[in-house]
């Protein structure tokens, strides 16, 4: 699926047009070098504005958990509990991308105490290290409820990209564990599936193509990449039974890797009973409202999106 630049929307065409000319993300030894990196990195992002405070939350093997807890300004109606999983291909990434992407658009506008997770990436543990993680601290925010503010019974759970994989398949994880307590899922432009689509095949797009999509997949899953055995718990797409699955809100752009395989998990929700949103922005490539957040098209997208998760909040929280 070759992209070309007319095909982009022209509100977010230069940049992306720069980003596809420049992007390194398409060779697997630059992702391995820059995993660390970004983390540290991204760690140093100034989050005052945002009302963040860190903390750290301890796994079985008694290794520290960061997480960044993010408090919204008080709304007038009771604050939901929301899990924020960071996108980066599974080995980039940090919490702290909460506050470039639409995560930051919860928090400024919807009552709300956030968590996002520092979970481990993918060059440093395979798979099932970041849905470990992702589970512990679902565990733990509902567990912790009171301490943390958050007063609507049932939690949300979400993320971009990558994020938006895991925490589609933190819901099936969890539905499958019998924990039923996630009201709604918010997997956006998710990384859902390692085996290649009709638009994640020879895409070059800005930002996410084919040849970077191959390598964070290759590192995510090791040996098991392609594999029949690839469980549903790693990639979502692979799953078979939607059932008694949370409601669910997305956007994806028609540019994209993600395009095919997002908008089969939604039909597949739908088909299942399960109430489900897919935004279609046409034109935009992957993770364009974080490469352009002062687009009037980011903007647009967000105000569905914001209105849309309101009513969700209301029906399913």
């Amino acid at each position: 699926m070759v992209i070309k630049s007319k095909e982009i929307n022209k509100e977010i065409r230069p940049v992306g047009e720069i980003l596809r000319a420049v992007s390194p993300l398409d060779k697997k030894w630059f992702q391995l070098f820059a995993s660390p990196l970004s983390g540290a990195v991204l760690s140093c992002l100034k989050l005052k504005k945002l009302n963040c405070e860190k903390m750290f939350i301890t796994r079985k093997d008694g290794s520290a958990l960061r997480i960044c807890v993010f408090k919204s300004a008080d709304c007038g109606k009771k604050r939901a509990g929301i899990l924020w999983l960071h996108g980066g291909g599974y080995v980039l990434g940090a919490p702290e991308m909460a506050g470039m992407s639409f995560a930051g658009e919860l928090i400024r506008r919807a009552a709300c105490v956030l968590v996002a997770p520092d979970y481990v990436l993918s060059a440093k543990k395979p798979y099932p290290g970041a849905l470990e993680d992702a589970y512990l601290t679902l565990k733990w925010i509902h567990e912790n409820r009171a301490f943390l503010g958050i007063e609507k019974r049932r939690l949300v759970v979400g993320g971009e990209s990558a994020g938006g994989g895991l925490a589609a398949a933190l819901c099936i994880y969890a539905r499958d564990k019998g924990f039923n307590n996630i009201g709604m899922q918010l997997p956006l432009y998710p990384m859902l599936d390692d085996r290649p689509s009709k638009t994640s095949a020879a895409n070059d797009a800005p930002v996410w193509n084919t040849a970077a999509n191959k390598c964070a997949w290759e590192i995510y899953l090791g040996e098991n990449y392609l594999k029949e055995n690839v469980p549903p718990y790693a990639a979502p797409g692979r799953e078979c039974n939607y059932s008694a699955l949370p409601g669910a809100i997305s956007f994806v752009g028609t540019a994209e890797p993600f395009f095919a395989e997002t908008a089969a998990y939604f039909s597949n929700l739908q088909k299942a009973g399960t109430e489900a949103y897919l935004l279609i922005v046409k034109g935009a490539y992957h993770a364009f409202d974080m490469m352009n957040p002062r687009a009037a098209l980011t903007r647009r997208t967000y105000a569905k999106i914001i209105e849309k998760y309101n009513k969700y909040a209301e029906k399913y929280l």
